[in-house]
């Protein structure tokens, strides 16, 4: 069986399908989801090199039965319902403003029989969008889904690079995002160059600090606390500061002298 990395809707996580059948990166697919008949794009297989490292229960919280590879009619019918997202679109987000809802629309998707259509937003907290769903179905008479996503899955569905020139992490890494806390900073010793310089562009911390921090963790967990008496060839002193990366104290001694002592120094 066949394993593929696909996605559904611009703004979700990638999910894996399988099949006997092989496809390649690009191929439009027809599936069954618990929401019904959609379309979905190969990103990648499964077991390329291409995927990024994690685990593959990162990929499977959303179904897809692939029934079969996108014909020309399907292709034609997914392009006009492309056209028909825009205006509708639009008119979502002339709606909220009329109803002054705070939240703010992102992208909107048909369901591949037409049937149904989801957009997606942000907000702060829960929205009573009640009235907002009575007037789109009026409008489109159709079934209207609305789905609330975070900044970063704002993000996931514009796209762009980061500080460093590469693309974005919560684009590269397909699976769920993971959760990115204060404590990482603060394990890697750079919370206080501020949020500001160390957060993405949607305003949260950056995915990136993930990377090392459990490494982080396991040297500072190594070495003396701040606030700790250590001993230094008979003289003691308290620890003022702690460098992970060059495995060095900041001491203040007893006379009030400050050194910065390595970790093979501790008696």
């Amino acid at each position: 069986m066949n394993k593929f990395l696909i996605k559904i809707r611009p703004w979700e996580n990638s999910c894996i399908a399988e099949s006997r059948l092989s496809f390649q990166k690009g191929d439009i697919l027809i599936g069954e989801t618990e929401d019904g008949i959609e379309s979905a794009i190969v990103e990648q297989a499964a077991d390329s090199k291409e995927v990024l490292p994690g685990s593959q229960a990162d990929f499977e919280q959303r179904k897809f039965k692939i029934i079969r590879k996108a014909n020309l009619r399907d292709l034609n019918a997914i392009r006009e319902f492309r056209k028909k997202e825009a205006e509708a679109f639009e008119i979502c987000r002339c709606e909220v403003k009329k109803s002054n809802l705070p939240m703010k629309v992102v992208n909107c998707c048909y369901s591949f029989d037409g049937g149904s259509i989801t957009f997606a937003f942000i907000a702060e907290g829960r929205v009573d969008f009640r009235d907002l769903v009575k007037n789109l179905s009026r409008t489109f008479q159709r079934s209207i889904k609305l789905h609330q996503i975070g900044a970063r899955d704002e993000v996931r569905n514009e796209g762009g690079y980061g500080i460093c020139g590469r693309e974005l992490c919560c684009i590269r890494f397909k699976g769920d995002l993971p959760s990115i806390s204060s404590e990482m900073a603060k394990a890697q010793q750079i919370i206080r160059r501020g949020s500001e310089r160390i957060s993405g562009i949607c305003g949260r911390l950056m995915c990136c600090l993930a990377y090392e921090a459990d490494q982080y963790q396991k040297v500072l967990e190594k070495m003396p606390s701040v606030g700790s008496e250590v001993k230094i060839k008979g003289d003691t002193g308290i620890v003022k500061e702690t460098n992970a990366l060059t495995g060095e104290l900041k001491v203040e001694f007893s006379g009030g002298s400050i050194a910065k002592i390595k970790m093979d120094d501790l008696i």
